[in-house]
């Protein structure tokens, strides 16, 4: 089972993850971040597969992928 971690002081919000993510795990946080933004969430549902997709389309490397 794969798991991801949002750096959410990182996350400028763009969410490029939440659009590329192919089980839909990620999500826009309901929270504000330090600089003042939504970041991405991940919903660990036990379906992700590690695909790694969020993190190579995330512009800042503010994602961790582990399998």
């Amino acid at each position: 089972m794969a798991k991801i971690i949002v750096n959410e002081n990182r996350c400028k919000g763009c969410l490029l993850c939440v659009v590329f993510c192919p089980k839909g795990l990620i999500k826009k946080s309901g929270k504000l971040n330090k600089g003042g933004v939504n970041y991405a969430q991940f919903e660990d549902s036990g379906e992700c597969v590690g695909c790694g997709f969020c993190a190579l389309v995330c512009p800042d490397c503010c994602i961790e992928v582990f399998k």
